[in-house]
């Protein structure tokens, strides 16, 4: 069995640790959804926050709302560039899979929609 990546990124309503959970685990159910995960297929998933998203961890989301104990877990922060989206959280998750990589849908949600086709100023 292959080891497939599965992108997705959402904007939080606010810097809250409600709208930081609420954002989460909406990305991560669409995710799920779109690309009929299930969780024992699921490797490990890394999040990752714009660094003005600090008043929780994205992991305690995918803990608690969608009970992923088993599944390793790990945050971090994105590099802090100018042109960077603010209060984004951002997943990859590492999914078990026979599907070619050409199937998988990566799901991008609220003002993280734009980050799909978004060029870096100065770049063509």
């Amino acid at each position: 069995m292959k080891v497939r990546g599965v992108r997705g990124a959402i904007t939080a309503h606010d810097r809250s640790r409600v709208a930081v959970l609420e954002a989460t685990a909406e990305l991560l159910r669409r995710v799920v959804e779109a690309n009929g995960i299930e969780t024992d297929d699921i490797a490990a998933a890394l999040f990752t926050t714009s660094s003005d998203l600090t008043a929780e961890f994205p992991a305690v989301a995918a803990r608690e709302s969608l009970r992923w104990e088993h599944v390793p877990l790990m945050c971090g922060h994105e590099m802090a560039v100018p042109h960077g989206q603010d209060r984004c959280i951002r997943v990859l998750l590492f999914w078990n899979t026979e599907r070619p990589q050409s199937e998988i849908k990566h799901i991008y949600l609220r003002e993280a929609a734009n980050l799909r086709n978004r060029t870096a100023p100065g770049s063509s």
